[in-house]
């Protein structure tokens, strides 16, 4: 299987080579095109309990796209994400790393992902109330909107709330005012989220929040 990432940052999308017998699996209507001997088959993301929960928790789609290639020779096909913005690859290799709600796009067979509670600081900071861990080994597309800046975190970092894509599993998320009081409220940056522990982090340039709160002023 061959995935070459395109359009980066501002549209990304990916274009993926399937062998014969090769499968990938996508979110819900991630796939732009593709070649007629690819077989497309839904089902439920997890089962029904889990597939509700990672809809109504972790703004996942309910059903997964496993796309097949049936045919002789190598197909291809392109997927997109709804959101304008930049796609990262990652290379699972039997580690995790948690994906903010909506984050996720296409992986690997190898791949496996589940919900986790992400605790009320991750909810209070527009972050979701719930996470996606990631785990197995194979390739992993996540996306953002806007494009995608990875951080080495050494100690600790603040990141504004809606801007944290995904993040190593050993960082910890606080909650707090982003500066004095006063600062705080008349600033516009009000809340932000204190990242703590050594690994990496991948964060957004830009946040739906933001966006709606730029339209708003027109209406």
């Amino acid at each position: 299987m061959e995935i070459k990432l395109c359009g980066k940052p501002a549209f990304g999308y990916a274009e993926i080579e399937l062998e014969p017998g090769e499968r990938f699996i996508t979110e819900s209507g991630a796939m732009a095109t593709m070649s007629s001997n690819i077989d497309l088959k839904a089902k439920l993301n997890g089962g029904l309990l889990r597939g509700l929960m990672r809809k109504f928790f972790g703004n996942e789609s309910l059903f997964i796209n496993t796309f097949s290639n049936t045919g002789n020779s190598t197909a291809y096909m392109t997927i997109t994400q709804p959101t304008p913005g930049d796609l990262m690859m990652r290379e699972m290799n039997n580690d995790v790393i948690y994906l903010q709600p909506s984050a996720f796009v296409a992986c690997e067979e190898g791949v496996n992902f589940s919900l986790k509670f992400a605790g009320l600081v991750s909810f209070i900071s527009r972050e979701g109330l719930f996470k996606i861990r990631v785990s197995g080994k194979g390739k992993l597309l996540f996306g953002a909107y806007g494009s995608i800046m990875e951080r080495n975190v050494i100690g600790e970092t603040i990141v504004d709330t809606g801007h944290l894509v995904a993040y190593d599993p050993q960082m910890k998320l606080k909650l707090q005012l982003s500066g004095g009081l006063i600062s705080s409220l008349t600033s516009g940056e009000g809340l932000v989220t204190r990242v703590e522990g050594n690994g990496r982090i991948w964060i957004q340039s830009r946040s739906l929040s933001g966006l709606a709160k730029w339209i708003n002023r027109f209406f």
